[in-house]
């Protein structure tokens, strides 16, 4: 096995994608079953939880349009689907479960989007793509839970919706650290900006 990372500078990925306003702000499941290692949490989700509430400060204060996810199937299952067969637990979040209830510390403010969702995309199958467009954004960031599923397909799907997007790579986590790590070199190499929640700050400050 050839663990060479050289290829991909040498064959022209990773090319630099600097942040273009207007900005918007996705926050994918942060809720409080991703929020317990007991539930579906773990790894380093509580740290990026801390530090999306710096983000979503931020994203307030800059006006920007923000928009949070939430998985929510049907109370009688009707909805079920390949992404539950995988992962059978999904099932359990519910409406008015409180482990599909987004955290007590990013709670949505009044304009604020929540996209309820029954895959991983925060686009597929939802209004959220149309939403951005019509408030004219053009960079995307990205927080959330977890780095290696839900974010990564909304990351792929702002992409190729035509946004750019910027994961905040402190703001996103994982259950475990290999997959988070592994899913942020490859996003940086073929998707998206990574930039620290500090330096995506500095960068997109009006």
């Amino acid at each position: 096995m050839n663990d060479d990372i050289s290829a991909y500078a040498r064959q022209g990925f990773g090319a630099a994608m600097a942040p273009k306003p207007p900005y918007g702000l996705l926050i994918v499941d942060l809720v409080n079953g991703f929020a317990d290692p007991a539930v579906f949490g773990g790894g380093n989700i509580a740290p990026a939880i801390a530090q999306t509430t710096h983000l979503l400060a931020h994203a307030r204060s800059q006006g920007w349009p923000v928009a949070h996810s939430r998985i929510v199937f049907a109370d009688d299952d009707a909805d079920h689907n390949i992404f539950t067969l995988k992962v059978p637990g999904m099932l359990t979040l519910k409406e008015t479960h409180p482990n599909s209830a987004i955290v007590p510390q990013l709670a949505p403010a009044a304009g604020e989007l929540v996209v309820r969702k029954t895959v991983p995309s925060a686009f597929f199958g939802t209004s959220l793509a149309a939403w951005l467009s019509q408030r004219g954004v053009q960079t995307l960031l990205v927080a959330g839970a977890v780095t290696s599923g839900c974010v990564r397909a909304s990351v792929v799907d702002a992409m190729q919706y035509g946004f750019r997007p910027l994961v905040v790579s402190d703001c996103v986590g994982d259950r475990a650290i290999g997959p988070h790590e592994a899913n942020l070199f490859d996003m940086r190499q073929k998707y998206a900006t990574v930039l620290t929640c500090d330096e995506a700050m500095r960068a997109t400050r009006g």
